[in-house]
């Protein structure tokens, strides 16, 4: 069996308040998957469950250490799922809002690329 690519879809999330790489990461993820539709799954690929498919993320974002993998992997719904993190990103000072518990003014920002995979026989 060898992997083909499927789809790659790209995302960008911004944690405003709370400078939390995870939430930055998560929502990048939620952006890439958000306005897509795979069909073609069944109809081409043949897989019998959306399970099947082998999903690889890959998040750039300040603070890479800081991110909580599973709660960025749940963002997605089917999937044999990893997660690459590394350091990228951008951080834009903004407003620390005592009322938000912001630690500092920061405003994290992800980006991430979200590859579906599916199993083939090689031909």
């Amino acid at each position: 069996m060898a992997r083909k690519r499927f789809i790659i879809e790209m995302g960008m999330g911004v944690d405003q308040h709370g400078q939390e790489p995870t939430v930055a990461a998560a929502r990048a993820v939620r952006n890439a998957i958000a306005h897509n539709a795979l069909p073609g799954i069944w109809e081409v690929a043949g897989l019998d469950h959306p399970d099947q498919m082998i999903v690889e993320v890959q998040v750039a974002v300040p603070y890479p250490e800081q991110v909580r993998e599973a709660d960025v992997l749940a963002v997605l719904p089917f999937g044999r799922k990893t997660l690459t993190v590394e350091a990228g990103g951008m951080i834009v000072q903004g407003r620390a809002i005592a009322e938000f518990n912001d630690k500092n003014d920061e405003m994290i920002i992800a980006v991430a690329a979200v590859t579906v995979y599916i199993e083939k026989e090689d031909s």
